[in-house]
């Protein structure tokens, strides 16, 4: 394969890591993004383990909320590896709450950093795309952007924009051979699921058509995929990789 450079945003672990290292494994050169400095150790160990593959890597930090943080760590991601083929949106955050409890800086917060975030990141990486003719771009929603759930208003809100913009800029940037897609993983096993209550998890886990949680590997496979040679005909789609929790 020709050199190829992908961003992973929020990739210093869970699904992140995986999607970082699942790119190198299939060849890519990887720009391992995390928020600020104090993530650096993590994010470093995921270079690591992405140059382990052969391939180059290194670390970014920036406030992906923030329109001017992004434009600063795109232009020296380019400077760095010069190109970018491949990005993938995948920093996040939750807030949860019931409606009538939530706070307006909880909804504000998610929908920055979630959302925002993805506009943020393709503001900045199109017009390198552009100029190459090619790119693909994975957004990570999620199966709540698709049916909602309950105690999450703020983050089904965030994620089913996403799957909005997905569609938006798969129309737009077509013609420019810039494919848009999305992953909607479902019940996958992270830090964060993993602080949910014993009961909670079962229940969900009895929900699941294939009878097991999900792994960041499996969402990790999904964007491989979906960047690659592969997908060159697939635009516009939302992947749900959920093991059928919504059937």
């Amino acid at each position: 394969m020709d050199k190829r450079v992908a961003v992973v945003t929020g990739a210093k672990q869970g699904i992140g890591k995986a999607i970082a290292i699942g790119l190198a494994k299939a060849g890519y050169e990887v720009a391992v993004h995390c928020r600020n400095q104090q993530s650096v150790p993590e994010a470093q160990q995921v270079v690591e383990a992405c140059r382990a593959f052969g391939v180059d890597a290194d670390c970014f930090t920036a406030d992906v909320g923030n329109f001017e943080e992004c434009a600063a760590m795109v232009a020296q991601i380019k400077s760095r590896f010069g190109q970018v083929d491949v990005l993938v949106n995948n920093a996040g955050i939750t807030q949860d709450g019931l409606i009538a409890r939530m706070s307006e800086e909880q909804y504000d917060q998610v929908i920055e950093s979630n959302q925002k975030s993805v506009f943020n990141m393709m503001r900045q990486v199109v017009p390198i795309m552009m100029r190459q003719r090619e790119g693909s771009i994975i957004n990570i929603t999620s199966v709540a952007g698709l049916y909602g759930n309950p105690g999450q208003l703020n983050y089904s809100a965030s994620k089913a924009a996403i799957i909005g913009m997905t569609k938006s800029a798969a129309k737009e940037l077509g013609g420019r051979n810039i494919r848009v897609n999305a992953v909607a993983p479902g019940f996958i096993q992270t830090d964060m699921t993993e602080k949910m209550p014993e009961k909670a998890k079962e229940a969900i886990t009895g929900a699941i058509s294939l009878g097991r949680v999900g792994m960041p590997e499996d969402i990790a496979n999904a964007v491989v995929f979906l960047a690659g040679p592969q997908a060159a005909y697939i635009t516009g789609q939302v992947l749900e990789v959920s093991g059928g929790i919504t059937m």
